[in-house]
């Protein structure tokens, strides 16, 4: 494990040392860890989020398409039934 020093101001220090005294958290390392694992995961959040966005206005892009949702089952069950993946 590697080792990283950082200079926080008081009021960041006094509230990571109340996390640990009141038993949220083990040490100062284990908070600052907690973290940047809360905040990799809303950073992948986002950009899962700005991709669907993205695909999104694509497919308005696209246009209204002439098929109907008839059309689509029809076309999806031939392609299950050719592949023998369907049940039923």
């Amino acid at each position: 494990m590697a080792t990283m020093t950082v200079s926080l101001p008081e009021p960041e220090t006094d509230w990571i040392e109340a996390q640990v005294r009141h038993g949220d958290y083990a040490s100062a390392s284990d908070y600052v860890s907690d973290l940047v694992r809360r905040d990799r995961e809303r950073r992948e959040q986002e950009l899962a989020a700005e991709a669907l966005r993205a695909k999104l206005a694509a497919s308005r892009q696209s246009g209204v398409s002439p098929r109907t949702v008839d059309d689509i089952f029809a076309e999806a069950r031939t392609i299950v039934e050719a592949r023998g993946t369907l049940n039923g």
